[in-house]
């Protein structure tokens, strides 16, 4: 594909270098449709980054959309605040008869805020006075958010770094694989809870995601988080499962942990939530866990009722059936796996492993600069995908659910192509 050079000077000019997406992909987009997206010269790219997640259902999705526009034509309310409204009152109907109510699943649903670590901040604060404990235990590699508590149990040294503060109060533990088996799972973390010398004060709550995203794609297993789930229970420890970008059915079911068939304590929601790309967060947690006074947790903007809405459809849409969406899912990633262990086997001096579950893979690559000139490549060819891991040495696969077969084909052809040419 031959790219003109886009007119990126007002970008460069007025906007904050914090700026990051952006440098990777430089083109000016101007619309978008399913799993496809086109710049201002009319360039089309295949998207396998789906809004780091938060379109699961595709850009401007046609059902979406028109539930959407129905509710602005009739000037339904956009912003609500807290307050009652048609719009939230239709999607906690069903989400808890589509979604909780079939997993039996004892949840209270709080609006935190816009964002997932809105959604975090409100967990841990939960947590802390459910327990009436300061110290949260994150692990390894692990991401939550950038506000300064999510950021607290976030692993990233760059990103933490950022705070230009102390981040307390939170302790890493090993995540899954990290130290290779050669040590029994949470040995280390039940020791240090067990030893009245080890300096770890008592954890209110343990935070974990079933996969690491932006830690490299790290897939817990099921025995690891069940391990998990029972250690919390012994110690009395709240478990919060962060289900941010890997919930709303990216693993397969619409809670990546209900493989595990664990029942966390408390779970954050968002991204693909609202189902279009709205900002929409959910903090759930267990009845008994609902100790907040009135107030006592509040933000203006977790009243989107547009985002609502599209909610509310995506949740009609494709998870009143139960099962379909999944099976779609967990097929779609059989697909990925066989053409990714074609290019692992076709390349075994390069790339170093790959891994995910459901539509997320990564694919990890010895030379943690060869990601970035996968993806640029990637890029130059007309598939969009980013890098993840503490280097930056995963190729990250995060393609909508809706994508088709043969789209799906398309793109792993592509990446093929860009490991190859960037040899």
């Amino acid at each position: 594909m031959t790219i003109m050079q886009p007119d990126l000077s007002v970008f460069t000019a007025l906007e904050s270098e914090v700026r990051s997406y952006c440098r990777g992909w430089p083109t000016v987009f101007a619309h978008a449709r399913g799993s496809r997206v086109w710049d201002e010269d009319g360039h089309a790219y295949l998207d396998f980054f789906a809004g780091a997640g938060s379109l699961n259902y595709g850009h401007n999705n046609p059902v979406l959309k028109r539930a959407l526009l129905d509710y602005l034509e009739c000037d339904g309310l956009t912003q609500g605040l807290d307050m009652a409204t048609t719009a939230k009152r239709a999607f906690l109907e069903t989400f808890g008869e589509t979604i909780l109510g079939p997993r039996e699943l004892p949840y209270k649903v709080m609006f935190p805020g816009p964002t997932g670590t809105n959604a975090v901040e409100s967990a841990l604060k939960l947590a802390r006075k459910v327990k009436g404990r300061e110290a949260i235990v994150s692990f390894t590699n692990a991401f939550h958010g950038m506000s300064l508590g999510s950021l607290a149990v976030t692993g990233n040294a760059f990103k933490r770094a950022g705070a230009g503060i102390p981040l307390v109060h939170g302790t890493p533990m090993p995540f899954d694989h990290y130290l290779d088996g050669k040590v029994p799972d949470f040995l280390w973390f039940e020791r240090l809870l067990e030893d009245q010398g080890s300096g770890l004060n008592k954890p209110a709550a343990v935070i974990v995601e079933t996969v690491q995203g932006e830690g490299g794609i790290n897939v817990a297993r099921p025995e690891w988080l069940r391990a998990l789930a029972e250690l919390c229970e012994r110690q009395d420890m709240l478990l919060i499962v962060d289900d941010i970008q890997m919930g709303c059915g990216r693993t397969g079911a619409f809670f990546s942990f209900e493989e595990a068939g664990i029942v966390p304590d408390i779970v954050t929601v968002s991204k693909s939530i609202s189902g279009y790309g709205l900002p929409m967060s959910l903090c759930l947690f267990k009845r008994e866990l609902d100790l907040w006074e009135p107030g006592e947790h509040n933000g203006t903007f977790r009243g989107n009722n547009p985002a609502f809405v599209t909610a509310t459809a995506a949740l009609g849409a494709y998870w009143a059936e139960g099962g379909v969406m999944e099976k779609q899912t967990l097929a779609r990633g059989e697909q990925i796996e066989q053409e990714l262990r074609a290019l692992y086997d076709a390349h075994p001096s390069e790339v170093a492993a790959f891994r995910g579950r459901g539509l997320v893979w990564g694919v990890e690559f010895g030379d943690p600069s060869r990601a970035a000139r996968v993806a640029g490549r990637a890029f130059d060819l007309g598939l969009l995908v980013e890098t993840s891991g503490a280097q930056g040495d995963v190729v990250k696969i995060l393609p909508a659910l809706t994508i088709t077969p043969d789209e799906l084909d398309e793109g792993l052809r592509v990446l093929a192509r860009a490991v190859r040419e960037t040899a």
